[in-house]
Order: structure tokens, then sequence, then C-alpha cells
């Protein structure tokens, strides 16, 4: 059965963008740099970043985003974030089905509603989850199984809190790896996430 997993890049002081989120720069400002990891495959251990990278690729079954993650990324990504994997944005202003560029479809709905058509959609694979926001409400709504922190050596001082209010207990899965992010797994505690 799949899972839904949010999967997240995060600063050492815990900001998954940077400040001044706008279209002209949809992760803030510096807030690209939290995501070089995933392109970069450089450095000493830039193999473990690339393993990471690939694994995470061939899981995506079906994504869930937040409206905001996908009024900014749409035009960066040149449709869905993976090609062709469906999409399910997250929001109260409905609309018909929306096709990417990319082949990937976006289908609009609420937060229940988008999860379980995305798990239907995902087969055996798993739902990926982008977006601060929309990955706090699905904590709290107990819809979400796993979080994947890839905690890059960054201080950005400001910008967008991951998960800022919401409480969980979350359980290690694996032991973290390391090369320019230090990646880490866990599992969410549904009695936590749930009270």
């Amino acid at each position: 059965m799949s899972k839904v997993v949010m999967d997240v890049s995060m600063s050492l002081d815990g900001f998954s963008a940077g400040p001044n989120v706008r279209p002209e720069e949809p992760m803030g400002d510096g807030g690209e740099r939290l995501h070089e990891w995933a392109f970069s495959g450089k450095g000493p251990d830039g193999e473990v970043d690339s393993a990471v990278r690939r694994e995470l690729d061939a899981m995506v079954g079906a994504t869930i985003i937040g409206r905001r993650t996908f009024d900014l990324g749409l035009a960066p990504w040149g449709g869905t974030p993976w090609p062709g994997v469906p999409s399910f944005v997250v929001t109260h202003r409905t609309r018909g089905d929306l096709l990417g560029d990319n082949g990937g479809t976006f289908a609009f709905d609420g937060l229940e509603a988008a999860a379980r058509r995305a798990k239907a959609a995902a087969g055996d694979k798993d739902v990926v989850v982008l977006g601060a926001d929309v990955g706090g409400q699905l904590i709290t709504a107990g819809l979400l199984d796993e979080v994947w922190i890839h905690l890059v050596p960054r201080l950005m001082g400001e910008g967008t809190r991951l998960f800022d209010g919401v409480r969980a207990e979350l359980i290690p899965e694996d032991k973290p790896v390391a090369g320019a992010a230090t990646h880490l797994r866990y599992r969410v505690a549904r009695n936590e996430a749930e009270r």
C-alpha cells in the first residue's frame, strides 16, 4: 500500500524556504540553495546525494502540493513536479483538472480527498508531499506516514519554518546518511499526530 511521504530540504535553523517568497523567487531569497544537494552530485560524498535523489524519483507515484506551491511552481516545473506524474493540489478553490506541459495532470481538491485520490493514483508507489503548509495539515489530520528531511548545512536566518506550530512525534526509520546534506527519515507516530 502506498505511503504519504513529505520530502523536504531544510536549513539547520529550520527553514524550508528563504524570505520573500514570490513568483520571481519561488523558494524565497536564497532558498534554491537548499536544493543544490539534489542536483550537483559533487563533493567527496556526492554519490550519497545522487542515490537519495534516484530513490526519491523511483518511488513517486503521485504528489500532493499546496495551492501556493502550485501557483509558484507551475512555471519553473514546466508542468507537474515529476513529468507525467499526477499531482493533487490542496485548495478551497477547486477547478477542473489541468494538464501540465510535461504530461502530468493537476487535480484540485480538499485535503482528505486529495490524499485519498493521490494514494489511489500512486498504485504501488508512494505519494510525495511538497510544501510546508500542506505537510503540516496532513500531519495534523493524521494523513502523513513519513517525513524525509534533507538537512542542509546552511543558516537561513528567516523564511518559511518547517512545521511551524505543528505537534507530532517522529520516529527514526533509518540511520542518517550524509553527503552535501544529511538525509533523515522518520515515521509519524499516529497517536501523537492525531492529538
